[in-house]
């Protein structure tokens, strides 16, 4: 941080006691136009929010003030108290309306403007996350961030009303430093949107593997302290690592995650589904809210994980989520909600926790071995005296000894208890849903669906994901250009960079599975209309292309968030398509971004998991063809065999006897073998020797798959 920055951040801490004032000025419903469920939340403020747009900085201009830009998103707990508190409070309504122009910000609608203002308020030195409020000059250059604050003092923390007043004294006051404090945020920020370049191979893909694996905790499982994120990419990437060089402590590593996650409290043991994170290391107190891009993430890595180890926990949590997806997640038309809501009846978690007297109004002679499954304790564990449900390490076989009969009865009344407390929790009044519909989420829950469909074998699951796929390409796409989300009825702005990844990964993903083509043709569309995003002198692509934000640096981001790095989605997508069409376009594409930032993700491995297992398909793909008939017998047993077995990087193709596979295909020119749908396992440019056995043909994946360590490096030329 430069010495004027923090001389600048010293001055707000010193005048932060300064006393409130504002006018009485009321607001007008600018937001009423507005699709989004956040904004539609605010309408009613006295706060009289502006909408993102060009003109709030010519009215800045104009009247001379600074902006106070706030982000959130409606299933934000913090975000709720902060409107509660202070948004829908007259008197510091007043200061906002006089002191600022105020504009609004759904964090999920408008991504890019979110991560550009998160990373100025990371280099100011401030708190990230949501809420988040900053304060831009007029051409919309950011000089001071702060998150939530309460209404009045309180825990050491100011008085919103103050720390407004103390950012509108120094406005006025302080020019010169504010001038200069927002120089010192743009360079610092384009300095640090160039990505750092390296050359991946598999050498250098293990040796991130263990700096990620000494980072487990080993007794919780996953990533961290608290809060506890389940770092869904990380994940994967230790998963690779396992696929690759058959470490059972990796495989176990995962494994462990996964379990403590689908036990903790992070799950919920009624409805299914998973939480955003967790508050403490043990994954027992979630942060409730439930975000459509997490759950779909889960899908994917349960379903492969189930693939090599059959894990009765995972299959029964796949189920689980699905029926929780399709029934509450799941909209008219097929696409899936964005979110839905931590709070309900102004409380967080309100509809999810239970006290111990309620656990025994309902479940009467059965509540005590449900309390004891489910750790709930008289004094709960949780504020006020409530619990969250979580699974205990208690056994089936200790139960079973403790309060007698053997583990499948109480297996049957743990089962029926679940089912009792489920039905009197769906009177509570409900959580609110974010209906909106974001091109990358549904992308990366079509994927997930996909995934967890054909390898439970569920065909249902697979008809939903075409379903969803379908929506977003009549209502983000109609022949329009792909869009970034839908709310309302209307289509929102130009699909950002992980929407058209997600997308394109998912319309891979729906190839393989069907087998329609319709589905290559979509992920090509999407992938060449990235073009506009991606930065030929350097690799990789930017976030977004917008007219509509001041010039600041648009981010070219490799580190994951919710979701894994655009960047390396949208290399994994690329790199699997290059496979199945043959376009070098595609495959320069994707090694030029891998390279772009993979000196980055060896640096930080961590919060590169998007990258890291971008490079593991870009060195290595397992390419499986089968030469038949995709309806006939055989070759449905091999599909079956594929769709079974743990296959990182895959990419699947059943092409008719006879046909030309793309000129660099290992596999090329290979047909049948006595008239039987033969399957070719490739890697590189080495494929296997033809199967025409299910059996043989698992064998030969696990051969080749365990062949991928040695791989030779990429070179990529920037």
């Amino acid at each position: 941080m430069s010495r004027v920055l923090r001389q600048t951040l010293g001055l707000f801490v010193a005048v932060a006691l300064m006393a409130g004032f504002g006018n009485d000025g009321s607001a007008a419903p600018r937001l009423a136009d507005q699709p989004s469920p956040y904004l539609q939340l605010h309408r009613n403020d006295p706060v009289d929010w502006r909408p993102w747009g060009p003109d709030i900085f010519a009215e800045a201009k104009q009247a001379q003030k600074p902006i106070m830009l706030s982000l959130g998103y409606l299933a934000c707990h913090w975000c709720h108290v902060l409107q509660a508190e202070s948004f829908t409070n007259d008197a510091i309504a007043k200061i906002i309306n006089e002191m600022f122009i105020p504009v609004l910000v759904d964090r999920e609608e408008r991504p890019e403007i979110d991560q550009i203002y998160q990373h100025a308020a990371l280099l100011m030195g401030s708190q990230t996350g949501w809420p988040l409020n900053v304060f831009l000059s007029p051409d919309g250059t950011p000089f001071f961030a702060v998150g939530y604050l309460p209404p009045e003092p309180r825990q050491g923390l100011p008085a919103f009303s103050a720390a407004l007043a103390a950012v509108a004294e120094t406005y006025r006051e302080q020019q010169n430093e504010i001038a200069a404090l927002g120089a010192a945020v743009k360079r610092e920020m384009g300095k640090r949107s160039r990505p750092a370049p390296g050359d991946p191979s598999g050498l250098a893909l293990n040796v991130a593997v263990r700096q990620i694996d000494r980072e487990i905790d080993v007794f919780n499982g996953g990533v961290g302290t608290a809060p506890k994120f389940p770092r869904l990419p990380t994940m994967e990437t230790l998963w690779r690592g396992y696929l690759r060089t058959n470490a059972p402590a990796l495989r176990d590593s995962v494994a462990h995650a996964l379990a403590s996650m689908a036990q903790g409290g992070l799950y919920d043991h009624l409805a299914g589904g998973f939480a955003r994170y967790a508050t403490d290391p043990e994954w027992r107190i979630p942060h409730f809210e439930k975000m459509l891009d997490i759950n779909a993430q889960f899908l994917s890595l349960m379903a492969d994980v189930w693939r090599e180890t059959h894990s009765p926990l995972l299959a029964a949590r796949l189920r689980e989520s699905v029926a929780f997806l399709l029934a509450e997640m799941r909209l008219p038309g097929g696409a899936f909600a964005a979110a839905i809501d931590s709070d309900s009846e102004g409380r967080e978690g309100a509809f999810y926790v239970w006290t111990a007297a309620e656990i025994e109004r309902v479940l009467g002679r059965d509540a005590a071995l449900f309390k004891r499954a489910y750790g709930v304790t008289a004094d709960g564990n949780w504020e006020n005296g409530v619990s969250v449900l979580y699974r205990t390490d208690a056994s089936a076989a200790a139960l079973a000894k403790e309060f007698g009969g053997d583990e499948t009865a109480v297996l049957a009344r743990l089962a029926g208890g679940r089912q009792k407390l489920k039905t009197h929790r769906d009177q509570r009044p409900r959580p609110m849903r974010d209906g909106k519909v974001l091109a990358d989420w549904n992308g990366a829950m079509i994927a997930g669906l996909a995934e967890a469909s054909l390898a439970l074998d569920e065909p249902a699951w697979l008809n939903a994901a075409e379903g969803a796929f379908a929506f977003v390409e009549t209502h983000l796409d109609g022949g329009q250009g792909l869009r970034h989300s839908w709310s309302s009825g209307k289509a929102g702005l130009p699909a950002t960079l992980d929407g058209y990844a997600h997308m394109s990964r998912a319309a891979v993903t729906l190839f393989e599975a069907t087998g329609k083509t319709k589905y290559l043709a979509a992920a090509q569309r999407w992938i060449r209309a990235a073009d506009a995003l991606w930065d030929e002198a350097n690799g990789g692509y930017y976030m977004a292309t917008r007219d509509d934000h001041p010039e600041l640096p648009m981010p070219k981001l490799a580190i994951d968030s919710g979701l894994p790095a655009g960047n390396g989605v949208m290399a994994d997508a690329a790199m699997r398509l290059y496979h199945l069409v043959g376009d070098p376009v595609l495959r320069v594409r994707a090694e030029r971004t891998v390279g772009a930032f993979f000196g980055g993700a060896m640096i930080d491995p961590v919060q590169s998991g998007g990258i890291l297992n971008a490079a593991d398909t870009v060195l290595a793909a397992v390419q499986i063809v089968i030469v038949g008939d995709r309806t006939e017998e055989g070759a449905r047993k091999l599909l079956h065999a594929a769709w079974r077995t743990a296959i990182p990087g895959r990419v699947l193709q059943v092409v008719p006897p006879g046909a030309v596979l793309p000129e660099a295909h290992p596999a090329r020119f290979k047909n049948q073998e006595d008239g039987k749908a033969t399957a070719y396992v490739c890697v590189g440019t080495v494929c296997s020797l033809p199967t025409t056995a299910s059996e043989d043909m698992i064998e030969t994946m696990l051969a080749m798959r365990a062949a991928r360590v040695s791989e030779p490096a990429i070179r990529v030329t920037q």
